[in-house]
């Protein structure tokens, strides 16, 4: 298996398939830590003994505590396809995948990494790991032959990463109250102008 290699991301390595149980159980074991204590607390030693594996192992399939995360939080991106969206929809297609999961308040360790983002280097790297290899990647796909759209992903990750922090985490009114569906129209529409640009 491929590893994708990067900042804040496992490096690329080739693992056996004999090896594929004991990887999909640390990811396992990473999702549950991760969910109960959060991205700060958790320990590469608790995911480890969660999995029934040493933390050397983890390390050596996964790498850091940050490339671990960016793993486990990668499966929701990962069926999201814009490809064969129209161009002036996809803003809104975007902007509301990416933000269902935190209108369910179903990610609890999505919240505390991005709490510690401002404080702590490894939490800024997971984040960083979210834009390289879940944002980029799906806008990557939808516009293959945009020069910018590096760029233009950066910016709808901070658009994100704004709204995230105002109306999930900081709960800012009239933010934090406003109807989800105005959110994404109006949100999405802000995201199409970045995209279009």
């Amino acid at each position: 298996m491929d590893e994708k290699g990067g900042e804040g991301w496992a490096p690329v390595m080739r693992f056996s398939e004999r090896s594929a149980p004991t990887r999909r159980a640390i990811l396992e074991a990473a999702r549950t830590r991760f969910a109960k204590d959060g991205y700060d607390r958790a320990t590469i030693r608790a995911i480890a003994a969660d999995a029934g594996v040493s933390a050397a192992m983890v390390v050596r399939y996964f790498g850091s505590k940050a490339d671990l995360f960016a793993l486990t939080t990668k499966a929701g991106f990962l069926s999201l396809d814009l490809t064969c969206v129209p161009t002036q929809e996809i803003g809104r297609r975007f902007v509301r995948a990416a933000l269902e999961p935190w209108e369910r308040g179903e990610d609890e360790a999505m919240a505390a990494l991005h709490r510690s983002a401002m404080t702590h280097e490894d939490s800024a790297k997971a984040v960083q790991g979210l834009l390289t290899h879940q944002v980029l990647p799906v806008l990557k796909a939808a516009f293959p032959d945009d020069p910018d759209i590096e760029a233009k992903a950066g910016l709808v990750h901070a658009q994100g990463l704004g709204l995230i922090v105002g109306r999930y985490l900081l709960r800012l009114e009239p933010l934090a109250s406003m109807d989800f569906d105005t959110i994404v129209a109006s949100v999405g529409d802000s995201v199409q102008r970045y995209l279009d640009a």
